[in-house]
């Protein structure tokens, strides 16, 4: 009998911000279990986390990267996610596939904000998560001070399950608080059980009281002892944490030193006893189809330097075998990841995370069955995020032009969280993202995998102008070059209508002085003027009447009439005060209270409107802004409000108005653009 037929499976995510230390853990895991035979280093860029080029190259995650060993007769697959906050769509679309959550974060309490998004996201989500805190041998608090800190972002009870044993600087080991048993840690080798230290027992009781009493919140019979004076059996408590953790009804939370390899094989150990199997996470998702009917979901879909196409899928029924048709679509290979490398399978059973080659046309998120798209379980998506930062991208050589669409179009397959647009009226390519970095990896992996070099620079601003006095303007069109001339004669009423109204065109002809065949002709020179008025700009919120004019039997047309309109509107235009006008975006930025005062200034000072700012809904402790601000000024927010939120602000809008420019900001538009005089 094959022995791995008998395995269980764990699926487990790594997260946490930004050089926390998640792809140095992995490796640690990796190298403990013994899945490498060597362990590398993010700073020599031989990891196995972070194994594209572009993560190599910025050191730091980018993309879900997967990687699979057995500890205790259980096959992990571990899923690295990226920290930074660009990122997040990646980490979120991969997090609702997982069956726990290791939340890896620095002792550093004033840092801990920057996890307040995540633990949002796995509460309302339900996934059981825990923590491991990193660098334990840097920490500039307590224990219990940073295990406070801790609390108040999350909603759900955090308890200690270890806690630390110090000397001097350094963390020499860990007092586990099940068992009330000492360890000294040893590199490269597991912790050796050590005596109790006595200068540490006060602190140990009142974790582990701590511990206990969080618990005896969901046992009653827990509760019962703990009330007698009963000490709990070490199979009681974990039960308890087993079952607790698993509805995610607590986060505990462990610590060590990920380069050294101190804390992980406990980490493991805690993974492998009270992390919830695969088919209890399934039962709580309500997976209710037929054991036997496949059902499997995309968390992300790579696209290799060959142009090959990987879905990473969570596998929640039944058995995908290799050609198995899904949604209708013949899979081309199963495949265990591990990082950058392939094993090919001959199937994979529910609980597994594996990779499927040729799923042309499926995307992130979607669900996958046998049955095919038809199928009416539809498993929830991760919510996209709305994009937040912009550039306008160029083909460094013109004749890549034709690649580009195709060539965004598998980049947004791979990413999400990215969009792109063909704007109607500037007319550049944008492409649209959560921030600066992010755009940089797209556009190098534009560039690596299509060959495809692009060119950026900031978007042009779709200004319009409007005009604030109204005219009657004569416009006569005369041309003569021998048998048939051009005559065509009007009259027009320009006036501004009220924000918001379009142009519009009417006529009052009387007795024929304008043929009715020619007036289209007029109406056609008009909209054609009004496309790029005397600012140099579309016009918007402006009423055009023909009133009167004149026509000659036979040198007069259509063509004739719509040159005359366009004499006439070029003439009668500069007469109406015309005026720029920029949009405003409605929009809504999302922070924690103690920064509101900054964000009001920071809108304010980008001539932006504050409407007002109350409680987020859901969210203990954050704020909701609303206001209006200048589309010109938002190209960098999202920059400078991270800056100044620790990096967890955030914002949605979308377009609202037109609104005048100040006289003085026109007169620089004007002359940026090329348009002033």
């Amino acid at each position: 009998m094959n022995e791995k037929v008998l395995l269980g499976t764990r699926n487990v995510a790594i997260v946490g911000p930004y050089l926390s230390g998640k792809t140095t853990l992995l490796e640690s895991i990796l190298s403990v279990s013994g899945a490498v035979s060597r362990k590398g280093r993010v700073q020599d860029r031989n990891t196995v986390g972070d194994g594209a080029v572009e993560a190599r190259d910025r050191q730091m995650s980018v993309e879900i990267n997967a990687a699979s060993t057995e500890y205790g007769g259980v096959r992990f697959t571990f899923l690295d996610c990226p920290g930074s906050v660009e990122f997040a769509q990646e980490t979120y679309n991969a997090l609702i596939g997982v069956d726990a959550v290791v939340i890896v974060c620095e002792p550093v309490g004033d840092r801990v904000l920057t996890l307040a998004p995540l633990f949002k996201f796995l509460d309302d989500w339900e996934i059981p998560h825990l923590v491991f805190i990193n660098k334990m041998d840097r920490a500039n608090n307590n224990f219990m001070e940073i295990l406070q800190s801790l609390k108040k972002v999350s909603s759900r009870p955090l308890i200690p399950h270890q806690y630390p044993i110090g000397q001097g600087e350094n963390l020499v080991g860990f007092i586990e608080l099940v068992t009330e048993q000492a360890y000294h840690y040893h590199p490269g080798a597991p912790a050796d059980p050590v005596p109790m230290p006595q200068s540490l027992e006060i602190q140990e009781k009142a974790a582990r009281a701590e511990m206990l009493e969080v618990l005896a919140e969901f046992d009653d019979h827990l509760l019962e002892e703990l009330l007698e004076d009963i000490n709990p059996s070490q199979e009681e408590i974990l039960t308890d944490l087993k079952m607790e953790l698993g509805a995610d009804l607590i986060v505990p939370v462990f610590v060590g030193v990920a380069d050294q390899d101190f804390g992980v094989r406990p980490l493991l150990e805690a993974l492998l006893r009270e992390t919830p199997e695969p088919e209890v996470v399934a039962e709580r998702r309500g997976i209710t189809l037929h054991a036997e009917e496949p059902i499997a979901q995309v968390l992300k879909t790579y696209f290799t330097a060959q142009g090959s196409r990987l879905s990473l899928v969570r596998v929640w029924q039944g058995i995908l075998t290799d050609g198995i048709v899904l949604n209708g679509v013949r899979t081309g290979g199963v495949y265990r990841l591990m990082g950058q490398q392939q094993q090919s399978l001959t199937s994979a059973k529910a609980g597994e995370i594996v990779a499927l080659g040729r799923l042309d046309g499926i995307r992130t998120g979607d669900t996958l069955t046998a049955s095919g798209s038809d199928s009416p379980t539809e498993l929830p998506k991760a919510e996209q995020l709305a994009p937040v930062f912009a550039m306008a991208i160029v083909p460094e050589k013109r004749n890549d032009e034709v690649k580009l669409s195709a060539a965004l179009g598998k980049l947004l397959e791979e990413d999400p969280s990215l969009v792109w647009e063909q704007h109607g009226d500037t007319h550049e390519v944008i492409l649209w993202g959560q921030g600066d970095i992010h755009l940089q990896v797209a556009l190098d992996r534009l560039r690596r995998k299509y060959n495809l070099p692009m060119s950026t620079h900031l978007p042009q601003v779709p200004y319009r102008e409007t005009i604030r006095k109204a005219t009657n303007v004569h416009g006569r069109y005369k041309h003569q070059t021998g048998g048939h001339g051009q005559f065509g004669d009007v009259y027009l009423d320009i006036k501004p209508v009220s924000r918001g109204t379009g142009f519009s065109f009417s006529e009052t002809i009387v007795g024929g002085v304008v043929p009715r065949q020619y007036i289209p002709g007029v109406e056609m020179g008009v909209r054609e003027y009004l496309s790029h008025g005397p600012l140099g700009f579309p016009v918007v919120d402006v009423a055009v009447t023909l009133t009167n004019g004149s026509y000659h039997s036979v040198d007069s047309s259509e063509q004739a009439f719509k040159q005359a309109a366009r004499i006439a509107m070029q003439e009668g235009m500069v007469k109406c005060e015309p005026v720029l006008l920029e949009p405003i975006i409605s929009i809504e930025i999302s922070i924690p209270n103690e920064f509101t005062s900054k964000v009001l200034r920071l809108v304010s000072g980008r001539r932006g409107q504050i409407l007002g700012y109350d409680v987020k809904p859901g969210w203990v402790g954050w704020d909701r802004v609303s206001a209006y601000l200048p589309q010109a000024e938002m190209h960098d927010l999202i920059v400078e409000l991270r800056s100044q939120t620790l990096g967890v602000g955030s914002f949605q809008w979308q377009p609202d108005h037109l609104q005048e420019v100040p006289d003085k900001l026109a007169e620089r538009v004007l002359v940026v653009t090329g348009n002033g005089k």
